[in-house]
């Protein structure tokens, strides 16, 4: 019968310390391949960790004949630590993956395909999964992995200074957005802006491209196609507020912090995701409690999509677990669960069905985000993305300093993309001229 946590479990409620060194070791090492009666393994990034190690203990009692490992992964060594254990083949059996890196460890082929599990459970149905959340996980036709909590961006603003200005509800489009703003900037002055934008985030101009119907990458994400005339309407619209004086050419270091200059008024509109409910809730003073409130991103002509995000529960291949790590997926994903994931650290639900919890019915903020996730939008699924939007916030700089002009920070992206995705063609071609 098997203990009911591991000396792994244990340590990482002791310490909170990734095992990236251990893994490094394993993997330089040689360690003996694991077998199927070694305990079932559980990565998870972040706080997710130490919280996975308390929601598995529900998970054990329930099927005691499981032993289950759960080990927390930093943020900042997440990736680095997966692909070591990749390349040391110690990857565990079960990973929370953020979404964008699903597409990457599908191409290594490391990821087990999820279609029959999905298909013959009763536990995730894939009708209560928000649509543009759930798609996020598929790859080719195929489904790699299951939601366990979301991640989207939409508007942090103040209501109490909208009102000041004469608008009693949130922008619905860019064209109402732009008049607040600038009815906003009149009244607070040279000194304080509308909105902040940090020039190091590339959400914000993700989000706004999103909005648009044109893919960000064209012929099966083979190419660059950021100067297509949808693209370049988002990044004017996004030019547009720092031209204007709208928001300040800054990055978020350059600021004490977001939450004291919002409180502050330093800037009125903010695009963030849901970890921030808290937040601001922590940090601003009592007397601005009504002052504050979160809405769906205004779209160029209405109500506008955002970015699918989150992270999602994965199974690798060299997995001799299968079974059992499905039985926790679907575990993780029952709404009780889950529920109890938003209880504990504020992580919000992919399914609509755990957001009947009283806790989320009644958060005011909340709302906003049940809203926006009806309309969310995967960015390219592709291996080489994060390094693509990387690219992109480097053009915006350029963009919003004025050394490039639009037409011209497109053109260059495009072409930096294109130099980004060789490899890529080079295997697809391969891949392509096998069949």
């Amino acid at each position: 019968m098997p203990i009911r946590h591991s000396p792994v479990v244990a340590v990482t409620r002791r310490t909170a310390i990734a095992g990236l060194a251990g893994t490094l070791i394993a993997a330089s090492s040689g360690c003996a391949r694991r077998t199927p009666h070694d305990p079932l393994r559980l990565w998870a990034i972040g706080r997710e960790g130490d919280i996975a190690a308390q929601l598995v203990d529900a998970f054990v009692a329930r099927n005691p004949h499981i032993a289950v490992e759960v080990q927390k992964m930093p943020v900042t060594a997440a990736h680095e630590k997966l692909l070591t254990a990749y390349a040391g083949d110690t990857l565990p059996d079960v990973c929370t993956l953020g979404n964008t890196w699903v597409p990457e460890f599908q191409a290594l082929n490391a990821l087990q395909p999820l279609d029959e599990l999905i298909a013959g459970s009763s536990t995730v149905d894939v009708r209560d999964y928000f649509s543009g959340i759930f798609e996020s996980n598929r790859v080719d036709g195929v489904i790699y992995g299951v939601p366990w909590y979301v991640d989207t961006r939409l508007l942090y603003y103040r209501r109490d200074i909208l009102q000041q200005v004469g608008f009693g509800a949130p922008p619905r489009s860019w064209d109402e957005w732009a008049t607040m703003m600038a009815a906003i900037k009149r009244q607070v002055g040279p000194q304080r802006y509308s909105a902040l934008l940090p020039l190091n985030e590339y959400e914000p101009l993700v989000v706004l491209g999103l909005q648009t119907p044109t893919e960000f990458l064209r012929d099966g994400g083979r190419y660059g196609n950021f100067s297509n005339p949808d693209f370049r309407r988002a990044l004017k619209f996004y030019n547009d507020m720092f031209l204007k004086g709208w928001a300040p050419r800054a990055s978020n270091t350059q600021i004490s912090n977001v939450w004291d200059e919002f409180g502050n008024g330093y800037f009125s509109f903010y695009i963030s995701g849901p970890w921030n409910i808290a937040e601001f809730k922590k940090r601003l003073p009592a007397k601005l409690k009504d002052a504050w409130m979160t809405a769906p991103m205004p779209g160029p002509d209405g109500p506008g999509m955002s970015s699918a995000g989150g992270a999602s529960l994965v199974i690798f291949k060299a997995s001799q677990r299968t079974a059992d790590a499905w039985k926790l997926i679907e575990y993780l994903s029952e709404p009780a669960t889950q529920q109890r994931l938003y209880q504990l650290i504020g992580n919000m639900p992919p399914r609509r069905a755990t957001w009947q919890t009283s806790d989320l019915v009644q958060s005011p903020y909340a709302l906003a985000f049940h809203e926006q996730l009806e309309r969310v939008r995967s960015p390219p699924k592709v291996p080489e993305w994060e390094r693509i939007a990387q690219e992109l916030r480097l053009m915006g700089e350029r963009v919003v300093m004025q050394r490039v002009t639009v037409e011209q920070g497109t053109a260059q992206l495009d072409a930096k993309v294109n130099e980004i995705l060789t490899k890529r063609r080079w295997l697809l071609a391969r891949k392509s001229g096998a069949k």
